[in-house]
């Protein structure tokens, strides 16, 4: 475990390769990253940060993550969207531009990385709001979605509001809590859209003190009594924050899920620049 496991927050991380923009919006944008070496193009990895959804947060906390995937072998995008607490943030904003930039930016990323990006699906990989978000497209638009790796999700928004999770974070998303709003959460909550199409795989950390893992057991075990194919993994002795941390104990197992969702892509060489 990393000794002060929220470090990896702040830490600094190679200055992205281009950014480009889905909408108008200032936020409407995402950071590319070349992959490393002279391979063949390769479906893009789209991360999607989390920070409970508010404007305190923004994509620069996953470079040194997303950095670490380009060294792979994979271009990768890091997505910026609407948050609560900013202008436009919150419902519909932080969901639509979510859904609208994965859509656009394999094509966003193929012209501004000549070459290197596949023109297939792309693999998402959300942590915690981030990993609610990757599932909620993955449920609305799974034609646009290869995979889903989902770190630690908030798979369930009516259990989180419920939990008051990070101070009331889903209320101020969705606008007040499921009784209050039940058609929000009806069309944004994971646990209301099981099952999900996509690939998806969850990893969780049983010490993780910002997500409980209950949460993610939950998910996982309703998507495939609806006939899903959702797997978790449970990793003992991890927080929340290891899962986004290149070099902490729960890396090597992020990188590996990641990997199997990329082989499983059709018409994909199994062959990865880093086995």
């Amino acid at each position: 475990m990393l000794s002060d496991p929220r470090e990896v927050l702040t830490r600094p991380s190679p200055p992205p390769d281009a950014t480009v923009s889905y909408g108008d919006h200032p936020d409407q944008c995402a950071d590319l990253r070349l992959p490393a070496g002279d391979g063949p193009p390769r479906p893009l990895v789209v991360v999607v940060h989390g920070g409970f959804w508010r404007v305190e947060y923004d994509r620069t906390h996953t470079g040194p993550m997303a950095a670490a995937l380009a060294a792979l072998g994979h271009p990768v995008a890091q997505i910026e969207y609407r948050r609560t607490g900013g202008p436009g943030g919150g419902r519909p904003h932080t969901l639509t531009d979510v859904r609208a930039g994965i859509a656009a930016l394999p094509g966003l990323a193929a012209a501004a990385l000549p070459g290197r990006v596949a023109q297939v699906p792309p693999i998402l990989v959300g942590h915690s709001a981030g990993g609610h978000l990757a599932l909620y497209v993955a449920a609305h638009a799974p034609e646009t979605v290869g995979g889903v790796l989902a770190l630690a999700p908030v798979a369930d928004l009516a259990q989180a509001y419920r939990l008051d999770l990070d101070g009331g974070a889903v209320a101020a998303l969705l606008g007040g809590g499921p009784d209050d709003v039940p058609d929000r959460y009806a069309a944004t909550d994971p646990s209301a859209l099981v099952p999900i199409r996509s690939r998806t795989v969850v990893i969780h950390g049983n010490r993780d003190a910002q997500v409980p893992i209950a949460i993610s057991r939950s998910w996982v075990a309703a998507d495939r009594a609806a006939g899903g194919t959702a797997t978790l993994v449970e990793l003992p002795e991890c927080e929340h924050f290891g899962l986004i941390a290149p070099g902490s104990a729960a890396w090597p197992r992020v990188v590996e899920a990641l990997l199997s969702l990329h082989d499983d892509l059709p018409g994909i060489d199994a062959a990865s620049p880093s086995r």
